[in-house]
């Protein structure tokens, strides 16, 4: 039996373009280059059937290390908290107010990308201190 290699984290979403360049700003990510034989990817959106259009879009790590992201467009809105979510690595290693600190300035820039901070989870003897955020969807994601 082989084992994974790569995965792709994939988004339902109601309008996957700009959530997916909400993604690529928080974590550096960029657009693939469009498909073979379009200058852009509008020229290949527009190729598609009317209800493709605007369906989906991918984001990827440059450097090729990171996981692939897709977002898809559904009909249905988000109704509930996340079952999954990803946790944005802003702290590594840091602790007490350095790591506040570091959480705080990160906040402020996600913030000003459409993200809503939720909530700041303490450090309480076991957890580093973390922030409870959304993306501008409502999905929800840590920054630790």
């Amino acid at each position: 039996m082989s084992s994974v290699k790569q995965f792709q984290v994939t988004f339902d979403c109601a309008e996957p373009e700009r959530v997916a360049r909400f993604w690529c700003e928080v974590l550096g990510y960029v657009a693939p280059p469009p498909p073979e034989g379009f200058a852009t990817w509008d020229d290949f959106d527009r190729s598609l059937p009317p209800e493709r259009q605007g369906a989906s879009f991918v984001c990827m790590d440059p450097s090729g290390v990171g996981p692939r992201m897709y977002f898809q467009r559904v009909p249905e809105e988000k109704v509930v908290k996340n079952r999954v979510h990803l946790c944005v690595r802003a702290g590594t290693g840091l602790v007490g107010e350095e790591r506040l600190a570091t959480l705080e300035a990160e906040c402020a820039r996600l913030v000003a990308l459409g993200a809503v901070r939720v909530r700041l989870l303490r450090a309480d003897g076991v957890n580093e201190s973390c922030m409870v955020m959304q993306d501008i969807e409502g999905n929800e994601f840590c920054l630790d």
